[in-house]
């Protein structure tokens, strides 16, 4: 049994050269340290600086890139279930190193972030103080582990160097625009291309210029050139409302409010505001980014998360025309449904919507009081209104509650087919940030419509009839609720004379389906409409702020109009600033703007440049980018870390990541392994910078992630007692007759719960305990071995000791534990020897390349236990189980290596192959039942006597976690093919 290595009394009466805890963190402490002085896990490069540990370059080696999402550096450090994708990442790149692949491995630190910016808050110490302390303790953790980095290639999104390159792809995104019209790299239509072609275009007249038709490109001022540009740049500064936190003194991006309308940070109150923000505009990539999921090895559930977040709907964008004091001013709204525009009855534009600011000073006459919220003008109601909308909360925006509450603004539309005169009103449930900001209400096809329509005395037509196999109908809704369905036949859809041109138009008695092709087809032809696609996705809000950022390589003339710093200018680095904090307010103070900290370093906002055209005075953006900058290429800096003259050197690119490296056509990433909590955001961010790169060129292929692997979650019990606080787990203790009851803390009953580890749960299990109990490779033994890596699964400290026993017994198996001398014989296999290590050989292998460590680990003790029955054991047997063991417990198979005589590292040894001669031969699959359930399956002889395969289902990693350290009740053998355990209750 495995010992603690604190238990003196113990250890002095155990054999010498006994494999023990003590023993393990010995041999773990030396290999690593060997590892580090031979650069073992150093991958090589094409070119360059970056050899591997021979000096060699990549020489036309078959290259593997493996990685996982790098952590953010928290105070608290790792706790054991964090490290589950990192093993899993390890043991795939041990396996694929072993398999003669120049392998890259290595870990970085998303640095950036509001922890350490909140900790300055509150200490007034400089977060980098405190976030490269979190990397030391972090680092120091992994490297315990014995993860195969290459940590040459190990940085933090903090260091100059690298923010240098994150703000040269943002100037990158920055001058760049989205034609819909140009073909990509990958030969499908819609490109980014230079915004320098863009204005090529404005000048040359082959394109007009929006606002300016009359004017050539170079009549317009600087400023109104500027303001041009701004509506195309895929990085723009925009004017939308945002979601602003006056508890956190920050703006926060869509993703970032719960579906309460708070902030996942913090959870203050979130609302809307209108402000000054830069944005990123994603929306114009909503299509490839669906349509290439296809190419990607990615699992169906995060595609699915990724299809839904993006929401592409197909409708129509279609004119409607507002007479105003101005003039006539268009209205363009989009619809999912155009062929409802028969039965539209009122228009209503969100709170921000630019045609507010042209309201009239006067009611028309015979106005529904109901519609002017008792306001003498509707230049009052319309500004009461906004500021009221203004005011609520992110959740309230858009709630079926919110379907009630407007204002009319005195304003009517025409509609473009019937040429109905149509009442324009403001009110929140339209989001300005959805399609135009803008709709046609139609109140006899939609439950918010309806509602609104209801309380404001508007006319209710129904457009769509039930179908006759409906059980509903038509008279049995009517003024009573909507028909929503997309079934029935349209009715009321018809016209002697449209308002376009007189002509007749009708599509009764059309499917829904025909109906829209047919509007859609009208539309187009009389110009007033044409068909389009819109996006549940919103354009990517880039402005934080906040202290602890990257600064935007951005600065502003007196006009407010943006600038790049020229690249050899970059990096921009934060100054000193008397307050880290952004101005905090009052949560519920909707009316606060934000102060960002940057702003209070007068003389760093405030600077003198020659951009070209001679010495002036600028300001620079105090605002700074969101933490997902970082996260969004990271990926590309392992390829080529000391790169100071390009972001990423081609020739490395091409061969880690290119698109003709047989994993697909997409290219990118061999394996990503990390949360299915990144599903949306870290992926979604990343894949649309990536392909702006792709565009522009910069990148040859179209993804970063060919392959991504979600592992599972280690949940852990947490303990509560009669008042509901928490207690410390590691003290509770367990007198009951079985699982479910009898635990107390400090002699009082305790109430168990199951869920994840966390600081405030007090169940916190950390790899450093694990370590000094049982060595890492132990550790990492148990975690590969609790069940398939894609599932959650239960910690359970007791269960450890299974694995220390496994390594312990394969000791053994080579070393004498009372002389430390070999005990290995130098014997040719017999026949079934060599079926029993072929076909391990030949399983391991298969649960290897399939990511299965768990089922490989079961086969690897079926054949550790069989070598154990032998008289000796046969070196020609033991090897190839250490072989295929290192990848999983690294540390004592190169010890065992080393001592069988090798003198190079296991790590690069061959992986041994099956001779399929001896594969599968004279074998029965033993099933495992637990309580009548399957929870393992042995390859066995046929004539195994029944207590050995007793013996070897008992020491499976399932069936240990499921007994949880006690003797079975009950054990049935029916050898060879059944043992049934019954555990006690």
């Amino acid at each position: 049994m495995a010992q603690d290595a604190t238990n003196d009394e113990t250890l002095a009466s155990e054999p010498t050269y006994r494999y023990n805890a003590q023993m393990a963190q010995d041999i773990e402490a030396y290999w690593q340290q060997y590892w580090d002085e031979h650069g073992t896990f150093w991958a090589a490069n094409v070119a360059g600086d970056l050899t591997d540990g021979q000096g060699r370059h990549a020489e036309g080696r078959p290259s593997f890139f493996a990685m996982d999402m790098f952590p953010y550096p928290s105070g608290k450090g790792l706790h054991v279930g964090h490290p589950l994708g990192y093993l899993a990442t390890d043991v795939v790149s041990r396996f694929h190193r072993m398999k003669g692949e120049n392998v890259l491995h290595a870990m970085g630190y998303d640095a950036f972030g509001l922890p350490a910016e909140q900790y300055a808050v509150q200490t007034g110490q400089h977060p980098r103080i405190t976030t490269e302390q979190n990397i030391a303790n972090m680092r120091r953790q992994l490297h315990r582990m014995g993860l195969s980095f290459d940590n040459r290639r190990s940085f933090a999104t903090i260091e100059p160097g690298y923010v240098r390159w994150t703000q040269w792809i943002f100037s990158k995104i920055y001058e760049s625009w989205y034609d819909p019209e140009a073909v990509n790299p990958s030969g499908t239509q819609g490109c980014a291309r230079p915004i320098s072609e863009l204005i090529d275009e404005f000048r040359s007249g082959k394109r007009s210029i929006p606002g300016f038709a009359d004017q050539s490109w170079d009549e317009l001022s600087h400023k109104e050139q500027s303001d041009v540009l701004n509506e195309f740049r895929l990085a723009y500064i925009s004017h939308s409302p945002v979601n602003w936190c006056p508890g956190l003194g920050t703006v926060l991006a869509n993703e970032e409010v719960t579906a309460e309308g708070r902030s996942e940070r913090g959870n203050y109150p979130v609302f809307q505001k209108q402000l000054r923000q830069w944005s990123m505009r994603i929306t114009a990539y909503g299509h490839r980014l669906l349509e290439d999921l296809e190419y990607i090895d990615w699992p169906e559930k995060v595609k699915l998360m990724q299809h839904n977040w993006i929401g592409e709907s197909h409708g129509a964008a279609i004119h409607f025309t507002v007479p105003t004091a101005a003039g006539d001013q268009d209205l363009e709204i989009y619809t999912t449904r155009p062929d409802t525009i028969f039965g539209t009855t009122f228009c209503v534009v969100a709170p921000e919507h630019a045609l507010l600011d042209e309201v009239p000073d006067t009611w028309p006459a015979q106005v529904d009081e109901a519609w002017t919220g008792g306001f003498e003008n509707p230049r009052e109601a319309v500004a009461a209104y906004r500021h009221k909308a203004q005011t609520r909360t992110a959740k309230d925006h858009g709630s079926q509650e919110d379907s009630k509450s407007g204002v009319f603004t005195g304003l009517y539309a025409s509609n473009p087919i019937t040429g109905a005169k149509l009442p324009v009103f403001t009110a929140d449930y339209v989001l300005m940030d959805y399609g135009t900001g803008a709709i046609m209400a139609v109140p006899g096809g939609d439950q918010r419509d309806f509602d609104f329509a209801q309380n404001y005395h508007l006319p209710v037509i129904y457009t769509v009839a039930p179908s006759a196999e409906d059980d509903t109908t038509l008279a049995d809704i009517e003024g009573v609720a909507p028909y929503t369905s997309h079934d029935g036949v349209v009715i009321n859809s018809s016209i002697e004379a449209n308002a376009q041109d007189g002509t007749a138009f009708t599509i009764n008695g059309l499917s829904v389906d025909a109906a829209i092709d047919a509007v859609n087809a009208w539309l187009e032809e009389h110009h007033i409409g044409h068909g389009t696609v819109s996006y549940r996705l919103r354009d990517w809000l880039f402005s934080r702020q906040r202290y602890w950022g990257e600064p935007f390589p951005i600065v502003y003339d007196d006009d407010e109009v943006p600038y790049l710093i020229p690249d050899d200018q970059l990096p921009i680095n934060l100054p000193d600033v008397p307050d880290y904090s952004p101005k905090t307010f009052d949560p519920q103070d909707a009316d606060s703007n934000p102060e960002a900290p940057l702003s209070r370093n007068e003389e760093w906002v405030t600077l003198t440049l020659d951009l070209g055209d001679g010495p002036k005075t600028y300001h620079r953006d105090t605002n700074t980018m969101p933490n997902w900058a970082g996260s969004c290429w990271y990926y590309m800096r392992y390829l080529d870390p000391n790169n100071t003259q390009a972001m990423v050197d081609m020739r490395e690119y091409d061969y880690w990541m290119g698109p003709n490296r047989g994993n697909g056509q997409t290219g990118g990433v061999d394996l990503y392994i990390g949360g299915v909590e990144h599903a949306v955001l870290h992926l979604l961010y990343a894949r649309f910078w990536h392909k702006v790169l792709f565009d522009l060129g910069i990148v040859d292929s179209s993804e970063p992630f060919h392959r991504l692997f979600n592992q599972g979650m280690i949940q852990a019990y947490a303990y509560t007692d009669d008042r509901g606080q928490y207690v410390p787990a590691a003290e509770v203790e367990h007198t009951g007759d079985n699982e479910d009851t009898g635990y107390t803390y400090q002699g009082e009953p305790v109430h168990r719960e199951f869920g994840k580890m966390g600081k405030s749960l007090k169940n916190i299990i950390t790899p450093d305990d694990m370590y000094a109990q049982y060595g890492a490779d132990t550790f990492r033994l148990y975690e590969m071995s609790m069940g398939p890596l894609a599932e959650s699964r239960p910690w359970n400290a007791r269960n450890v000791i299974g694995g220390m026993r496994f390594l312990q017994r394969l000791w053994r198996n080579v070393i004498d534990e009372q002389t430390g001398e070999l005990v290995v014989s130098e014997q040719e296999l017999d026949t079934a020897t060599l079926k029993a290590v072929h076909t391990a050989i030949h399983d391991v292998t298969v649960e290897m390349e399939g990511m299965r460590p768990n089922t490989a680990i079961s086969h690897l003790i079926v054949l550790n236990n069989y070598l154990t029955g032998l008289p000796q054991v046969p070196r020609r047997a033991v090897e190839p189980l250490i072989l295929m063991l290192a990848p999983i417990a690294p540390h004592i198979c190169e010890e065992l290596w080393k001592r069988l005589g090798h003198s190079s590292s296991i790590a690069h040894a061959d992986w041994p192959v099956a001779d399929e001669r001896y594969v599968g031969q004279d074998t029965v699959t033993a099933v495992v039942q637990v309580k009548g359930k399957v929870r393992g399956k042995l390859e066995v002889s046929p004539d195994i006597a029944p207590d050995e395969l007793e013996r070897m289902a008992l020491e499976l990693p399932a069936v240990i976690e499921r007994l949880g350290g006690k003797p079975a009740r009950k054990i049935i053998v029916k050898a060879p093919k059944i043992v049934s355990i019954v555990p006690q209750e």
